[in-house]
């Protein structure tokens, strides 16, 4: 589904999500309903949804390495050898923080639910124009996500490390750009396109989130002598 939606996107072509597995936040329809679901949707009952992509740009001085867009998230993060990683970040050219940390996830809404809320991000509401900045395992514990604008400009730079060997990497949803060194350049912004989500007639994310992370689920009762 992302990479479909990053495809997609500025051909303004609708995607409809259909899961296969267990959680899928932008897959809602269950593989058992996608006949009547997608009946339904070919004859018009259907809601439609838009959400907003990232575009992300790698540069090294004045070249630029690597681009990419992302429906999730981009995820700057240490190499698998251990260490941490510390990154300057900046929004709209104004300084905002250095962090120092396992890496650090740059999230849509969409992305809200995904990454970002096993490192302990808030979840946001797809309507929401904003972008998501969550850290992983910072050295700081006051370093808490933030959300800014969906209209800003990020400016990630990589720091010289105490071992620079360990290196680092970026991710832009199911891609990677794995050649990261100090003083890399990562810059994240709002892409040009959104993508249209269609789903069934009556559909609402907050019942998704109910029915995906388990809310207001009664407990079961036993034998537990209460």
């Amino acid at each position: 589904m992302l990479g479909a939606a990053r495809h997609l996107a500025p051909f303004n072509v609708p995607v409809v999500g259909i899961n296969h597995g267990r959680l899928g936040f932008i897959t809602d329809i269950p593989v058992h309903d996608a006949t009547t679901a997608l009946t339904d949707l070919l004859q018009g009952r259907y809601e439609t949804e838009e959400r907003m992509l990232l575009s992300a740009t790698v540069w090294r001085g004045k070249e630029q390495m690597y681009a990419a867009t992302a429906l999730n998230d981009v995820v700057l993060n240490r190499a698998g050898r251990g260490g941490m990683i510390e990154v300057r970040v900046e929004v709209n050219d104004a300084f905002m923080y250095t962090q120092r940390a396992d890496g650090l996830i740059v999230a849509t809404p969409t992305g809200s639910t995904a990454y970002a809320l096993s490192a302990a991000g808030p979840i946001l509401h797809p309507a929401v124009s904003a972008i998501l900045l969550v850290p992983v395992a910072p050295q700081t514990l006051s370093n808490r996500p933030i959300v800014i604008p969906a209209d800003s400009v990020l400016n990630m730079t990589l720091n010289a490390m105490s071992r620079v060997e360990l290196g680092a990497s970026v991710h832009f949803d199911m891609q990677t750009w794995s050649d990261l060194t100090s003083g890399d350049r990562i810059v994240v912004r709002r892409a040009p396109h959104t993508i249209r989500f269609l789903h069934p007639a009556g559909y609402s994310f907050f019942s998704t989130l109910r029915r995906k992370l388990d809310w207001n689920r009664l407990p079961q009762s036993g034998n537990d002598g209460e």
